[in-house]
């Protein structure tokens, strides 16, 4: 790592001065502390910023990243976009960390906080929901006061001001989409929020968005169709990891059971204030709602995602997807006299033809680089068409935008290496860096690797992971994360684990995740078992997590369909799917799940990895290498000694 002071560039200098350890920020902030990496990030970012380049960083957990990028945008008189993961993550940039830095720099820097257009209030749709509440399901009803109630106070009209749950059933029917947004032809066009948020954007400095708005910025501009988010000197990209993900949603299409319901009740809203002489409007809708239950009972009971080509030819299938065209195909037709003069009723039949245009891509068998497939959960279905590969919409985009890029986050490197990230994002000239974290590990933690444990395939592995956890949850005296790469793993351990622990047990599934974690906290003993989105973005500091347990090494099921269309793409063109993609991808999965145990300098705790491929397979050695470098042990004994001496 190279010293801050070797990065020039009169930015680069005001960044080092302010976050040394006799810097601005130590003086103004209570509870700063130097961090030699924060200092060298904010060096090297302020650089990049300066210097209009590319660059993918990697700063290990505790660097104080945040600050390391949010100083150099600050600091450097340039109009900079900020797109973080998530929505919580935006909010804590814009309502804390920006305020908290503009006060400490003294710096008038405006800055704003846009987001996606269905978290923001749609007035009109709110009206017209308060009017005809009778075509709102009963859920939404229930919740369609206290949104009322907010409407009358809010000024930014931010859903996440109201204590409802982000799932509620109201929300859909008081947002828009593009779909329904109805635009200048709006009555509250002169007083909508989401025109309103966007006006601040574009005036501000500073602002923060999210992936989700970054990529539907790019979707406009690649199609020509204008833009989201003003123009800007720099874009810096937080938790990048997660990035290529959301792409691939954005730049493909899908077709949902929520869409079509949707449309069948804005039709419906539609008919009866505007088209009251065309009772066929109304049956048309009727029609549609039905078509969808009909769709789902083809598609199958269970929950579960495949490709497409399972279900393609089956009767029942072909013959829900063919009434569910016939009745958009209808519905165009029908709309096409009855929509001139009504923005609402026009705007019905632009949704219907692009939901048939959809639907019929997804049937197309043309190869055209791309994966179909299809989701199941609940009542709802989802029919995606998925590009294999985006590197090249980032490529032009970020061509388009002339400005500094930067990509970062805590999970980048496989490695040393930045080769799998940048290929995902059309950046492989980019400048690349990485910082360690500044915990001390060796002191802090340890790394578990039980002996004796039988290859993951085993019918007796989930059985044996149930043992290990038990052995090692007595000795850390509950306080536990359990880590599983499958809902089926999970579901065997909590079935192992029932009434054999001395400690509350907390179980994916059984609560909302933000519940499950409260109570976790809460407790300060529990034990929690969860899959996937538990492994990352959960932040439990201090005794109450002192271990991680994860059942085996986070490699993709081979079975999932976007998966397997990337593997089939990569070996049809010559390359190594399992060294070029799979691999990296559960390496980076693994550091994810391996940075919940020390979130703080003060944090102990204990790492354990039941998979014995680390050290069975020649690639076990790629995933401990990326791991931050802590003790070792095969011996529970060290396990418990470890334990014994936090607690002495």
């Amino acid at each position: 790592m190279a010293p801050a002071a070797s990065i020039a560039g009169p930015t680069a200098e005001q960044a080092i001065a302010v976050l040394g350890p006799d810097g601005l920020l130590s003086r103004a902030l209570e509870g700063f502390a130097w961090r030699e990496q924060q200092q060298a990030m904010g060096a090297r970012v302020a650089a990049a910023l300066d210097a209009g380049e590319q660059l993918i960083c990697e700063a290990g957990t505790g660097t104080g990243k945040t600050y390391a990028y949010l100083v150099p945008a600050l600091l450097s008189a340039r109009k900079v976009i900020v797109a973080t993961g998530t929505r919580n993550l935006q909010d804590q940039l814009f309502h804390r960390d920006i305020p908290a830095l503009r006060r400490a720099l003294g710096m008038p820097v405006q800055a704003a906080l846009l987001k996606g257009r269905a978290n923001y209030l749609c007035r009109h749709r709110l009206e017209r929901a308060v009017a005809d509440p009778g075509a709102l399901r009963p859920e939404a009803r229930r919740d369609l006061g206290a949104v009322r109630d907010w409407a009358a106070v809010t000024r930014n009209g931010d859903v996440a001001e109201v204590a409802l749950a982000e799932d509620s059933a109201v929300w859909p029917a008081v947002t828009s989409t593009t779909d329904n947004c109805l635009g200048q032809d709006c009555p509250q066009w002169h007083d909508c929020h989401l025109i309103a948020a966007r006006r601040r954007a574009q005036e501000a400095d500073l602002v923060v968005i999210n992936h989700h708005l970054l990529c539907a910025d790019m979707v406009l501009r690649e199609e020509g169709f204008g833009e989201v988010l003003p123009g800007a000197d720099a874009v810096i990209v937080d938790e990048a990891h997660q990035l290529p993900d959301v792409a691939a949603q954005f730049f493909g299409s899908s077709i949902s059971s929520r869409q079509v319901l949707e449309l069948a009740r804005d039709l419906a809203t539609a008919q009866r204030g505007e088209a009251e002489d065309a009772p066929q409007l109304r049956e048309l809708a009727a029609a549609l709602g039905e078509s969808v239950p009909q769709v789902r009972r083809a598609l199958g009971g269970d929950d579960r995602r495949g490709a497409w080509q399972e279900l393609a030819a089956e009767e029942a299938v072909c013959e829900g997807l063919r009434t569910l065209a016939d009745l958009l195909a209808e519905m165009d037709s029908a709309l096409a006299a009855l929509a001139r003069g009504s923005k609402e009723l026009e705007q019905c039949r632009t949704r219907a033809v692009g939901l048939l245009q959809r639907l019929e891509g997804l049937q197309d068998s043309e190869e055209d680089g791309s994966v179909r497939w299809f989701e199941l959960r609940g009542q709802g279905f989802r029919l995606h068409q998925t590009p294999l590969d985006v590197a090249g919409v980032f490529q032009g985009y970020q061509a388009r935008q002339q400005a500094a890029w930067v990509y970062t986050s805590a999970t980048l490197a496989v490695g040393e290496s930045f080769a799998h990230f940048a290929a995902q994002v059309g950046a492989e000239a980019a400048a690349t860096a990485r910082w360690d974290s500044p915990f001390d590990y060796q002191r802090q933690a340890l790394l578990y690797m039980p002996p004796s444990m039988p290859e993951p395939g085993a019918a007796d592995y989930d059985a044996k992971v149930a043992e290990i956890a038990l052995a090692v949850i007595e000795a850390s005296r509950g306080r536990a994360f359990c880590l599983f790469t499958s809902h089926r793993a999970l579901r065997a351990a909590a079935a192992a684990l029932a009434g054999r622990l001395s400690y509350p047990l907390l179980v994916q599934g059984e609560a909302p995740r933000a519940e499950l974690i409260q109570r976790f906290r809460r407790h300060g003993d529990a034990v929690l078992l969860g899959t996937s989105s538990f492994w990352e973005g959960v932040d439990v500091r201090g005794e109450a997590l002192s271990c991680v347990i994860i059942d085996r090494l986070p490699f993709a099921s081979p079975g999932d369909p976007l998966l397997r269309g990337r593997i089939d793409a990569l070996r049809g063109s010559g390359g190594n799917p399992f060294r070029e993609l799979q691999l990296p991808k559960a390496v980076i999965a693994l550091k994810q799940g391996a940075g919940r145990l020390i979130r703080d300098g003060g944090d102990r705790g204990v790492l354990v990895l039941c998979d014995p491929r680390l050290r069975s397979r020649s690639y076990g050695r790629v995933f401990l290498a990326s791991l931050p470098a802590m003790a070792r042990t095969r011996d529970l004994a060290a396990v418990t000694a470890f334990f014994d001496a936090a607690a002495a």
